[in-house]
């Protein structure tokens, strides 16, 4: 199974960003789109990208300022920035606003492929965190959750959403504002996926457990924290 990735496409173009999505998440990869560089800005600043892919060129906030700005904030996910300039400059530019690595247009898809594949092999190499609550372990890094002694075994969606409230313990977060964490950023708000999913984590994290970890907020969404 491919390890769950979370990708961020700042990009103009709407038929190239379209084709890296569909490309991307071919290659089992869950993937957002942002059309410009303010939208781009919010949700790179929103921490959950395992992996950023930056045009240079973009409306509003342009792709280096937007890269400086994350940068600021301690986003640490490396940057892939997407160019059609090639010179010396530019690239220098670029990698002292925080860079991790240059791709100039036109490309081929391939090559966008192993990039990604590289810096993150990179990214993973560095030393995650390993987030608790109670007696309930997620080791970021390892892919890896316990509660107590016991290993969990999740798969890529659920792994995201007990990443997501973890990271959020004690907050309370509606169904949209998960929904577009782990599966899109286009959320149907007809669709019970985030329920769906929620009873799966109760099960799997919450069943014959106590403190019970997994609250549901009427009416609101669903809070992670010891009962």
């Amino acid at each position: 199974m491919v390890e769950y990735m979370r990708l961020l496409v700042v990009e103009d173009e709407k038929k190239l960003s379209g084709f890296i999505k569909k490309g991307l998440e071919e290659e089992g990869y869950a993937v957002d789109v942002a059309p410009d560089g303010k939208t781009g800005l919010q949700m790179a600043l929103d921490g959950v990208h395992d992996l950023i892919i930056l045009d240079i060129q973009l409306p509003g906030i342009d792709g280096l300022e937007v890269l400086r700005k994350v940068r600021n904030s301690k986003i640490a996910a490396p940057v892939l920035l997407l160019t059609v300039r090639a010179t010396i400059e530019d690239k220098v530019m670029g990698l002292d606003a925080g860079a991790d690595d240059y791709l100039t247009k036109p490309f081929a898809f391939q090559e966008l492929v192993a990039r990604v594949r590289a810096l993150l092999r990179r990214q993973t190499g560095k030393e995650q965190p390993v987030l608790q609550v109670a007696d309930l372990k997620l080791d970021p890094a390892r892919r890896a959750v316990f509660r107590g002694d016991r290993k969990v075994d999740l798969t890529a969606k659920e792994f995201a959403l007990l990443d997501y409230l973890m990271r959020n313990t004690g907050r309370v977060l509606t169904r949209t504002m998960i929904a577009e964490h782990v599966w899109d950023y286009a959320f149907d708000s007809m669709t019970n996926i985030v329920d769906v999913y929620v009873n799966y984590l109760r099960k799997k994290i919450d069943s014959g457990r106590e403190p019970r970890l997994i609250h549901t907020v009427r009416g609101v969404g669903y809070v992670l924290k010891p009962e």
